[in-house]
């Protein structure tokens, strides 16, 4: 029996994101997300503005008046959801966890596919594969993905992007949309080369660096990845609050920082911002799509201009 209090966040989500796929989004996707090729659907009498390439010769020699062969997009793809559930997750300055966050925007995505009669599966990660859940159509599996993504208990709490993209290409042998929900936080290059005693490395957490660029875009080449990062303010600007403790809610580690030193607090965001650069330029430099979101504030505007901008983008070639 799922306790009630479960059911009622995954409905609250479900209203929610519903809505926003109803209203706009869920045509978005069909748009953005296209299958692989035409199947032939029937032969119908040309109109004006048809095409002349698709006249269908044989049948317009027979009759004696043209007909055109018409065609409709093989669509039926697969969404796969790999999503994130390593400790960092749990983190949220506002209402909102990234994890909710990523709960959201998972049922959006999900929603919208089967919408468009599209199959989802999922992939939960920490820094081993946590749980895996086949591709499957309907709305029971869709709030089933929800209820996982929000209520998992991992067995560990690292990150290991790279293990999760090796999994998902073993288990997805056809071209599959691939959503990689994740705040990217985790091993970066930068944090072994910064020695211990330098302010910079009191606090750990990192944006990914090249380390799992190369894994990223194996996969683009097999599928279509889009990275959805979900972040939270205080990961790029700490607020001024005095001497804190600081735990790594991957590593457990502890650090003590002076929030109350406008150097230390300037330090912290240059380098946050810095890494979080040159993690958007890998993404382009792998030929990724992605999208920010951040929990204090609202993922449905930044959505659709994510898929009007890629729809724009791929018209143009």
């Amino acid at each position: 029996m799922i306790p009630r209090e479960i059911l009622k966040k995954i409905r609250q989500i479900e209203l929610r994101t519903n809505r926003l796929v109803t209203e706009t989004l869920g045509g978005q996707y069909h748009s953005v997300f296209k299958g692989q090729g035409m199947n032939f659907e029937e032969v119908r009498e040309y109109q004006p503005g048809d095409d002349v390439r698709f006249i269908d010769w044989n049948v317009t020699a027979r009759i004696n008046h043209p007909f055109v062969k018409k065609y409709v997009e093989e669509r039926e793809l697969t969404l796969m959801l790999v999503v994130d559930v390593s400790g960092s997750g749990l983190f949220g300055s506002g209402d909102q966890s990234k994890r909710e966050l990523a709960a959201e925007i998972a049922s959006v995505l999900a929603f919208s596919a089967i919408r468009n009669n599209d199959k989802v599966g999922l992939i939960l990660f920490s820094d081993e594969v946590e749980r895996y859940f086949p591709p499957k159509k309907g709305k029971r599996h869709v709030l089933r993905v929800i209820r996982e993504i929000l209520f998992f208990e991992p067995k560990r709490r690292g990150t290991n992007l790279n293990l999760a993209l090796e999994f998902l290409n073993r288990v997805t042998p056809h071209r599959a949309i691939v959503a990689v929900i994740s705040d990217f936080l985790g091993e970066n290059d930068m944090t072994s080369a910064v020695p211990k005693s330098k302010p910079n490395s009191l606090v750990p957490s990192l944006p990914m660096g090249a380390s799992v660029i190369g894994s990223l875009r194996q996969t683009n080449r097999r599928h279509d990845v889009v990275a959805v990062q979900v972040a939270d303010r205080y990961e790029q600007m700490l607020p001024a609050l005095g001497r804190l403790m600081l735990r790594d809610a991957e590593t457990g580690e502890l650090v003590e920082i002076n929030t109350g030193d406008k150097r230390h607090r300037e330090a912290f965001k240059r380098r946050q911002l810095d890494a979080q650069a040159d993690l958007l330029k890998l993404f382009r430099s792998a030929r990724i799509d992605s999208l920010q979101l951040r929990t204090n504030e609202p993922y449905g505007s930044a959505l659709a201009k994510f898929f009007e901008t890629r729809q724009k983008r791929m018209m143009h070639g």
